[in-house]
């Protein structure tokens, strides 16, 4: 083991060990380490240049620096979420028992990355890796209605002709009001799908999740059914990658 590394992530775990105490003066941060308080004064310094610790101008007392916060941010948004969403679609397919897909965004198109089959025999199943065109099908649509404006006007422009643009934006305006899109026969005739977004720490949208049944078994009733089921589990993938 590193013995400067081992002794900053001590420091920096003191730093952070108890949410009453948000700072630290030099002396007490020596007791509880057993650095010698010039040893100490040399590591602080370095983690400081850092920016993984900082110091109180008046009290000269110690806190853990702004850094942590751009690291622990990249890495979350960095986070393979296909690990975190594939039990949550597990336990919706078999809630719903309808097929779940995961489709990300892939320039004008989205790509389905993950899915769980229904259990029921007569089912949608629809194939990893195909891109499928913006403006076709709910996922794509939660993807649009939760992307910034700007993009999501770049990619329109470019795939529906200008008198139909108007309509899809009025109807992207709609679906990020509800938090859902719904899409009828749009991929595969004879087929329904829900979908909602899923959502980055800085809100930014990452994938949308939806649900896919065969049309003749979606009532009234069962799509609002499938919406809210569609919605939290949506919204349950996205805090567990840490969006508030």
């Amino acid at each position: 083991m590193v013995q400067s590394i081992d002794r900053a992530m001590k420091i920096i775990s003191i730093l952070i060990s108890d949410e009453n105490k948000p700072s630290w003066p030099i002396t007490e941060l020596a007791a509880a380490t057993s650095l010698p308080l010039g040893t100490l004064h040399r590591i602080m310094a370095t983690l400081i240049t850092h920016g993984l610790v900082m110091q109180e101008p008046v009290t000269k007392h110690y806190r853990a620096g702004y850094a942590w916060i751009e690291i622990g941010l990249r890495l979350l948004d960095k986070l393979d979420f296909r690990h975190v969403a594939r039990p949550v679609m597990e336990r919706l397919a078999q809630e719903v028992e309808e097929s779940i897909y995961l489709n990300i965004p892939e320039g004008f198109d989205s790509i389905p990355i993950e899915k769980v089959d229904s259990p029921l025999i007569i089912r949608i199943a629809e194939n990893l890796g195909e891109r499928i065109p913006m403006p076709i099908g709910a996922p794509n649509k939660a993807i649009l209605a939760y992307s910034p404006k700007q993009e999501a006007e770049r990619i329109v422009s470019q795939v529906l002709p200008p008198e139909e643009q108007q309509a899809f934006f009025d109807q992207l305006t709609r679906i990020k009001q509800a938090g859902f899109a719904v899409s009828y026969g749009e991929r595969t005739e004879g087929t329904v799908a829900v979908a909602a977004p899923i959502l980055s720490y800085h809100k930014t949208v990452l994938a949308a999740l939806s649900i896919n049944a065969p049309s003749f078994r979606v009532t009234e009733d069962r799509l609002s059914l499938l919406i809210d089921a569609v919605k939290k589990a949506a919204a349950e993938i996205s805090a567990k990658i840490g969006s508030p």
